[in-house]
């Protein structure tokens, strides 16, 4: 069976169960600014599963576009991927565990779709907790369903929270969750199912979100959903008899290319597997990625996808490629979804300017920065290795004695990030391999210490995006800090600030929200910011730790490092505090100064980000 066939399969079964067929959504989330990529399906449905109406209906199924950088280290073994294609099928307060798990078994045996050897499905359900309930339910629908095909109830595992539950980090819809397992090994499938046994693989996943999850409690949903999810590549594999996800059309091409370009073949040692696994996934991610105007940075995203282009250019080489070579495998990964996403192709050129780009960058520096790496560690190892050392107990986060202990320096780390251009991830993954250690906590401070300094260095480089430090540029940054505080008034405590760009001439300010705002929105906007203007309130800076400025609640982009001590400032009354950040400044003395503040455009910025222009009148 072929990707597109399986594909095809899946998405027309549902839509014979009265589903609608939805087109994938964007690798960015659109209605969650919490996180970097659509990691599942869920993510462009929240709003739905929350309760509102889905214009195509309560019964929706698609083949949604995600990427998981959370399993990254595990990628290079058999059925770890970045990128993969989740099948699903939902429920938006319509049918509940019955039919969805029916449905499943179905499509899995039916021979008119998957045809799978029903005495090779094992399966798991929630066991339950202080919080929730064992899923009862779902076992006894699965437990009929066992005796009808006499198959041993022993097949139904009970697994913890860890196995069977499903909900985002960040809170939300969740609930427990029932898995579909397929015996892959040469011999019969034992009679009961073994969590520890990787020959039993995970194909499927039913989600029933029953339960909210807010602020570390379970609310039962006013409206439960079911969501589902199967892995394409995994379901490939097994389909086809395939005990390798890299093995089926969705990868092989790829890697046939990086074969040719190598002199090697793919099974000619674990090591070459491995590499070529790993560029192959990593590539093919980029390519996804770059489709959507992601360009690599040090940043968010952009830093994600430099670390996968890095990472698979270091493997590369491993492999003796010589010269540039990415984007070589533009093509194969073209061929292999031309029919199902054409914004592949409709980029293609951007994506192979951004590659070579970013290629020759690194490259430049590749071979002396791993001969600088291989220094650095063959001098850790033999410090470890002196004869009757005993290497002393972590010293936490200080560096003081870890070159003792046989770890980099997080100096030694950060020096390789920013001379050489290794991300700190691959540095570890390097003396990894050797046995070692590296100072994470001493790569931080080293990197927040050179923010500092590059800030110091040059007015025009803190964090408030200022072409200069004039009177008039100073007034825009002040009026930003004043729309950010009415921003999140009027439309909510998940707006944060996602980037700005100021100028004497006009403010432009990024913002993280789901939906174009109203022109009542905008009003109000305006009007909050000007009443504060009218008002001629004192803008005050205090220094303090960056503990105290969180406990006033003081704005701040803490994914970004700040230093041990940090200037708040604050708009207002002591009573009444209309806007408090954490910022580099300068700001104005009083709101007054700064005359009438007028929205000219809202509009996307990016998928979940919003950018307003605005003037000073």
């Amino acid at each position: 069976m072929t990707a597109n066939e399986l594909r095809t399969k899946y998405l027309e079964f549902f839509k014979s169960k009265g589903h609608t067929i939805i087109p994938s959504a964007s690798l960015i989330p659109e209605n969650d600014p919490t996180v970097l990529f659509t990691t599942a399906g869920m993510h462009p449905l929240v709003p739905f599963l929350m309760g509102q109406k889905h214009p195509a209906g309560q019964r929706l199924t698609d083949a949604q576009k995600c990427i998981r950088t959370t399993d990254i280290d595990e990628v290079g073994d058999a059925n770890h991927h970045t990128f993969f294609e989740m099948l699903g099928n939902w429920s938006l307060g319509d049918y509940f565990k019955k039919e969805a798990i029916e449905w499943s078994w179905e499509f899995l045996t039916s021979p008119e779709y998957l045809g799978l050897h029903k005495n090779h499905l094992a399966v798991s359900v929630f066991a339950g907790d202080n919080d929730a309930p064992f899923d009862e339910e779902a076992f006894n629908i699965w437990k009929g369903i066992f005796r009808k095909n006499s198959l041993p109830v022993e097949r139904i595992a009970k697994l913890p929270k860890k196995n069977n539950w499903w909900g985002l980090a960040t809170g939300g819809p969740c609930g427990p969750d029932t898995e579909m397992f397929y015996w892959v090994g040469p011999e019969k499938a034992p009679a009961s199912f073994n969590d520890d046994n990787h020959l039993w693989v995970e194909i499927w996943n039913d989600v029933f979100m029953q339960f909210n999850q807010q602020d570390g409690k379970l609310e039962p949903l006013a409206q439960k959903n079911v969501d589902t999810g199967m892995g394409l590549e995994r379901a490939l594999a097994v389909v086809n008899g395939l005990d390798d996800n890299y093995k089926t059309e969705l990868f092989w091409p790829i890697i046939e290319k990086i074969e040719e370009l190598a002199g090697k073949k793919y099974n000619a040692s674990p090591e070459t597997t491995r590499a070529m696994r790993i560029m192959a996934d990593h590539i093919k991610a980029a390519i996804f990625m770059l489709a959507e105007n992601l360009k690599p940075s040090n940043t968010e995203r952009g830093y994600v996808l430099r670390r996968l282009i890095r990472r698979a250019v270091r493997y590369g080489k491993q492999l003796g490629i010589n010269g540039v070579f990415t984007f070589k495998l533009i093509e194969p990964t073209l061929g292999i979804y031309k029919e199902v996403y054409s914004e592949l192709t409709n980029n293609k050129d951007f994506i192979e300017e951004q590659l070579v780009r970013e290629e020759e960058k690194f490259g430049k520096t590749l071979e002396k920065g791993l001969k600088e790496l291989k220094r650095l560690i063959e001098a850790a190892l033999a410090v470890s290795t002196r004869k009757g050392f005993v290497p002393p107990p972590a010293a936490g986060p200080s560096s003081m004695g870890l070159a003792g202990q046989g770890r980099l320096l997080g100096r030694e780390v950060f020096d390789l990030f920013s001379t050489f251009g290794f991300p700190m991830e691959m540095t570890k993954e390097i003396a990894a391999e050797r046995g070692l250690e590296i100072d994470e906590d001493g790569f931080w401070r080293e990197f927040k210490n050179h923010q500092e300094i590059s800030k110091a260095g040059s007015e025009q480089k803190f964090k408030g995006g200022l072409a200069d430090t004039s009177e008039q540029t100073v007034k825009y940054h002040t009026a930003a800090h004043l729309m950010l505080a009415a921003l999140r008034q009027v439309l909510g405590d998940h707006v944060f600030q996602k980037g700005s760009n100021i100028t004497a001439e006009r403010l432009r300010f990024d913002f993280s929200h789901p939906e174009k705002m109203s022109s009542e929105q905008v009003k109000q906007v305006e009007d909050l910011v000007n009443e504060q203007i009218q008002k001629d309130l004192p803008v005050v800076c205090e220094e303090m730790s960056l503990e105290e400025a969180k406990a006033k609640n003081a704005m701040g982009v803490f994914e970004q490092k700040y230093g041990k001590r940090v200037k708040v400032y604050t708009v207002g009354d002591p009573e009444r505090v209309f806007s408090s950040e954490i910022c580099g400044g300068p700001h104005i003395e009083r709101t007054g100064q700064l005359g009438r503040f007028k929205i000219q455009k809202e509009e996307s910025s990016s998928a979940g980000v919003r950018r307003i222009k605005a003037i000073l009148e």
